[in-house]
């Protein structure tokens, strides 16, 4: 019997195991992965700086050091552009690294790996099982997008409305130093990007959102449209990976009970930008804090309200921002407007990478940005037209 199992070894997972066991050393945790580390991970790569932050607050420290720090972000929109300093710099770091050594500080703090398939979870009197002879007081899903402990909390399968295409290739000159992100203009809403990861190679890709009235694109469609975008990305590109999103959506969902979910199970990707690794650390601290909290208190069938309850309170508002936000960017006009803003007005640029990277929100000045500007584009085209 352990105190916490925790199925999934990736950010999440890892993440949960830390933080279990800053809240209580002694604490019995159990990491399962059906994979032997490092392994590759379909992603953008890109470490905002916030995750750090996050891990700094459960002991891990200089997780980074030896890789360069990106400072700059580049966004357009056909002849929109916006390419300022960011106020604190990201990462890009293949998941083969960072989850390897993730795990590294999650062992070295007291979880134990195991490799397992875990192909059943079920809900015991005072455990959960989650494999034969394999019990745990608390059981943290950190599964990923298809996961097996979300169900078995009785939740549907997460939504996957979002398909993305990732590989490597080297940097040409003019993207060097920074993170690159240009939007489509055929298939919307959709970018792609080109992420510098410092050693010559950058981390390339497509993504976008799928659509019931269009045919979901095949790989080479994806290349396609990532080379039309950044011409020469594809060349010489390898370690192609394709991966489906589980956006997040208005409302987040933690059923009561012994099983608590985090990063990916949980639902948990931004809708603006995919990006999900904020997410599964920071939801992951919780859980492991969370499980442990109830365990001593004699509670672990509490521990399901007490997660749902502090995520929402880091969370829920950031998500209700995004799911507008998201809405509205598949406007072409609000989406120019606010890289026009971004272009005019250094905070408001700070506060699409705080919503987009972390857990920012619509500020004030963005909408007013917005409002201002989208009639103005509006005007703007239908001269055009009428020209």
């Amino acid at each position: 019997m352990w105190d916490i199992a925790v199925v999934g070894a990736g950010p999440a997972g890892t993440a949960a195991a830390l933080g279990a066991l800053s809240a209580d050393p002694g604490a019995s945790v159990l990491l399962l992965d059906r994979a032997d580390f490092p392994r590759d991970k379909s992603c953008g790569d890109g470490i905002a700086p916030h995750v750090l932050d996050a891990l700094a607050d459960v002991g891990v420290t200089g997780l980074l050091d030896d890789w360069t720090p990106v400072h700059r972000l580049h966004l357009a929109d056909g002849a929109r552009e916006v390419d300022r300093r960011m106020r604190r710099p990201a990462y890009v770091v293949p998941r083969e690294v960072f989850d390897a050594r993730l795990v590294t500080e999650a062992t070295a703090a007291g979880a134990r790996l195991r490799r397992l398939r875990v192909r059943s979870v079920s809900r015991q009197q005072a455990s959960v099982e989650v494999a034969d002879g394999v019990e745990a007081q608390v059981v943290i899903g950190a599964d990923g997008a298809h996961s097996l402990v979300r169900r078995a909390a009785g939740l549907a399968p997460a939504e996957e409305p979002a398909i993305a295409i990732r590989g490597y290739a080297p940097v040409p000159a003019e993207r060097r130093e920074q993170q690159v992100i240009i939007f489509g203009e055929q298939r919307q809403p959709s970018y792609a990007w080109s992420f510098d990861r410092g050693d010559g190679l950058a981390n390339v890709g497509y993504g976008e959102l799928l659509r019931p009235h269009r045919p979901r694109p095949s790989r080479r469609a994806m290349l396609d449209q990532l080379e039309t975008l950044l011409p020469g990305s594809t060349r010489e590109g390898t370690a192609w990976r394709g991966h489906h999103l589980p956006l997040s959506s208005w409302r987040w969902q933690q059923p009561d009970g012994r099983i608590l979910l985090a990063g990916d199970a949980a639902n948990l990707v931004n809708p603006v930008t995919g990006e999900g690794i904020f997410y599964a650390v920071t939801t992951g601290i919780l859980a492991g804090r969370t499980a442990v909290e109830a365990i001593r208190a004699g509670d672990p069938t509490g521990a399901g309200e007490r997660h749902r309850r502090r995520v929402r309170a880091l969370l829920a508002r950031h998500l209700r921002h995004t799911a507008v936000a998201s809405r509205l960017v598949e406007n072409p006009a609000v989406l120019r407007a606010g890289l026009r803003a971004a272009q005019r007005d250094q905070r408001v640029f700070d506060d699409l990478v705080e919503m987009g990277l972390a857990h920012g929100r619509i500020s004030p000045r963005l909408l007013r940005q917005i409002a201002l500007g989208v009639p103005a584009l509006a005007a703007s085209h239908a001269r055009r037209t009428a020209g």
